[in-house]
């Protein structure tokens, strides 16, 4: 599916820059003993399982990543193994717990790992300065996925990429939607205020980009709210 510029995006987009230029001023991260550690290693456990569901989507969606690449979010590695050999990765991790895991599974792959400790919405990086930037289930979790992806374009290049694979909000009226609204609470504050009802789509949409292209598809995994899923690219 391609969308191109229209006013209301051009709109939604100078909105969307003025939300993060004030969130970049203030946005912080606060790590939680518990919950950084049970999250970095529940996903380092499960790290294979997700990748067997996930990765026919990320691996269209990460084709051909150039030598260097921004992560939003880059946990514990899962996405290592789509970066080219001798590959360069700008890790945007404000979560000091999935610090250890990171390092290590970076350097099992040969990647010059250079860890952020920012948040999404004011990431360290000159304006059009990145020739690609991906994300993996992150904007589900950020404090403002708006400001985010705002930030994203900010520093991309002309012709840039960002590419993204995120759980989704599950069309209303469904079981998997009844589902993310009855586990909302508990859901938020085990996985560190992760999401399970945003449209990534439309936020991705209205971000000012020049093409986007997403697909939505679904996994069937045990884990029911986290079960719907978009994957693509967008170009700066």
């Amino acid at each position: 599916m391609t969308s191109s510029p229209t006013p209301a995006t051009t709109q939604a987009t100078t909105a969307s820059t003025a939300a993060a230029q004030g969130i970049r001023e203030g946005a912080t991260f606060v790590a939680h003993p518990v919950r950084g550690r049970f999250n970095s290693a529940f996903f380092w456990a499960v790290g294979s399982y997700l990748g067997r569901h996930l990765h026919p989507h990320k691996s269209t969606a990460f084709a051909d990543l150039p030598p260097t690449v921004v992560e939003l979010g880059s946990g514990v590695g899962a996405n290592l193994r789509y970066l080219p050999v001798g590959a360069r990765l700008i890790a945007i991790e404000p979560n000091p717990y999935m610090h250890g895991r990171l390092r290590r599974a970076a350097h099992t792959r040969g990647v010059d790992l250079e860890i952020r400790s920012v948040v999404g919405e004011q990431i360290d990086l000159p304006d059009a300065s990145a020739d690609a930037v991906i994300s993996s289930l992150v904007l589900c979790s950020v404090g403002d996925p708006v400001a985010v992806v705002a930030e994203v374009r900010r520093i991309l290049r002309p012709g840039g990429r960002f590419s993204f694979a995120e759980h989704v909000a599950a069309p209303a009226g469904t079981p998997t939607a009844w589902a993310q609204r009855v586990l909302r609470r508990p859901w938020a504050w085990t996985f560190e205020g992760c999401s399970c009802e945003r449209d990534l789509a439309s936020v991705i949409r209205s971000a000012g980009f020049r093409r986007v292209e997403l697909s939505p598809y679904r996994i069937h995994s045990p884990f029911v709210p986290f079960n719907t899923h978009i994957a693509g690219t967008a170009i700066a």
